[in-house]
C-alpha cells in the first residue's frame, strides 16, 4: 500500500510527540509542518527531520499532502479543520473536536459533503492498557457490566502551568480539559450514552497563580471547576464521573472502575497508554494484576492517525473518528446543561462503539 502523506499545522509543545511517533508507523510519511510562527515550524522541522516548512496556506495548497494533523489551540480547531477539509484533505484534530456543538456540526457536515474523514484525539483508548481492559470485558471476565465510575480529581493547573488562565475561562475547566480521555474510554468500554445528569460549581471564584513567571497573579474563574455527573449507557450500565480542579489535598480514588456481575475491573489512567489493569472476581479477596494483552503501552500519541490511514487505504471505518468525538463533546456540554437546567440531558447524538484492536495488532 502507498504511504499516506502527513502535514502538521501547529508546532507547539504537543507537536513533538506526534512528530516523534508518526514516522514509526507503517503507511505514514510526515512531509511538512506549519505554524503561524514560522520560526517554531523551522525549529521543529529541523529537530524531527521534516522535509518541508510551510506557512499554513502553503501546506493546505500542497497537493501531495493527504491528511493534516491539526494541533492548534482549541478555539481554532473548528476554523482550521474546515480550512483543511476545504483543501480536500482528511483531518485529525487534537481534543476536543471543537469548542461548541454547532462548530462540531459544521466540521462533520463539511467532511460528509467532501467525502473526507475526520479523526480526533484522544487515541489513548487504543493503547495496550484500555484495549486489555476491553478484551477482558469482551471475554466476559467480569460478567455483564452493570456500572462504572470515573474520577479525575486534582488541585488545578495554577500550581505548575506557566500560563494557566485559559483553564479557568469559558471552554476550560476539568471536564473540557480532561473529560475527553475519561468519556472516550468509558464509551470504548461500555458503548454510547443515552442520557446524563450533572451538578457543577465554581468552588473558588478567584485563584492565585503559584507558578512562574506569573506567580502571584490572580485568575477570575468563569467556568465550573468541580463537576459530578451520572451516565446512562445504551448498554444498560450506569456510570458516575467526577472531574475537579478543586481538591487541594489530592485524591486516592482510581481513574476508572467497571463493575460487572462476576467481578470488578480496575482500568488504567485514560491519559496514558499502558497499565496497570487489575481484576477481582466474585468472592475473591484481592485484586490480581493482569498482563497486558495488546501492544502500544508507551506514549504512542498518533496511533489514531495510523488507524485512520489504514482505514483510508482499506476503506474501512476508523476508531478515533469524528462521530465518537462529537458524542464526547456533546456529553461534556450535557453535564453543564443538566446542571444549569436541573433536568436530565438526553443525548441527541450517538456513535458506534469502536471495534477492539486485535491482539498483537501493529500499525
Amino acid at each position: 500500500m502507498n504511504d499516506i502523506k502527513i502535514g502538521i499545522i501547529g508546532c507547539g509543545t504537543i507537536s513533538s510527540i506526534y512528530m516523534q511517533n508518526i514516522p514509526t508507523f507503517n503507511y505514514l510519511s510526515l512531509i511538512a509542518c506549519a505554524d503561524l510562527d514560522i520560526n517554531k515550524a523551522r525549529t521543529q522541522a529541523k529537530k524531527h527531520q521534516i522535509p518541508k516548512v510551510y506557512s499554513v496556506d502553503e501546506l493546505l495548497n500542497d497537493p501531495e499532502i493527504d491528511l493534516v494533523i491539526n494541533l492548534t489551540i482549541p478555539k481554532e480547531h473548528a476554523n482550521v479543520c474546515i480550512q483543511i477539509l476545504e483543501a480536500d484533505k482528511h483531518v485529525y484534530v487534537e481534543k476536543p473536536l471543537a469548542v461548541t456543538r454547532s462548530e462540531a456540526d459544521r466540521i462533520l457536515d463539511v467532511a460528509e459533503t467532501k467525502g473526507l474523514l475526520i479523526g480526533s484525539a484522544p487515541d489513548t483508548f487504543l493503547g495496550g492498557g484500555i484495549q486489555t481492559a476491553l478484551h477482558l470485558i469482551e471475554k466476559g471476565e467480569i460478567g455483564k457490566p452493570i456500572g462504572a465510575s470515573a474520577f479525575m480529581i486534582g488541585r488545578g493547573h495554577e500550581h505548575w502551568h506557566p500560563d494557566p488562565s485559559f483553564y479557568y475561562d469559558k471552554g476550560g475547566g476539568p471536564m473540557f480539559d480532561m473529560g475527553p480521555y475519561y468519556l472516550t474510554a468509558l464509551i470504548a468500554l461500555l458503548g454510547p450514552i443515552l442520557r446524563l445528569s450533572g451538578t457543577t460549581q465554581i468552588s473558588y471564584p478567584e485563584r492565585t497563580i503559584l507558578s512562574e513567571p506569573k506567580k502571584g497573579s490572580k485568575i477570575m474563574v468563569s467556568t465550573a471547576t468541580h463537576i459530578s455527573g451520572t451516565i446512562d449507557f445504551g448498554s444498560g450500565a450506569i456510570g458516575t464521573i467526577t472531574t475537579s480542579f478543586d481538591a487541594f489535598g489530592g485524591s486516592t480514588l482510581p481513574p476508572i472502575e467497571v463493575y460487572g456481575s462476576e467481578g470488578t475491573l480496575l482500568v488504567p489512567d485514560p491519559n496514558t497508554f499502558g497499565g496497570p489493569v487489575r481484576i477481582r472476581k466474585r468472592d475473591e479477596k484481592e485484586f490480581t494484576d493482569i498482563p497486558l494483552t495488546h501492544l502500544y503501552q508507551e506514549n504512542t500519541r498518533g496511533i489514531g492517525v495510523a488507524d485512520m490511514a489504514v482505514s483510508i487505504l482499506e476503506r474501512r471505518p476508523h476508531r478515533a473518528n469524528g462521530e465518537l468525538a462529537y458524542h464526547v463533546l456533546e456529553a461534556m456540554h450535557g453535564f453543564h446543561d443538566a446542571s444549569a437546567n436541573g433536568v436530565f440531558y438526553s443525548m441527541q447524538s450517538t456513535c458506534t462503539k469502536p471495534e477492539p484492536l486485535p491482539i498483537n495488532n501493529r500499525f
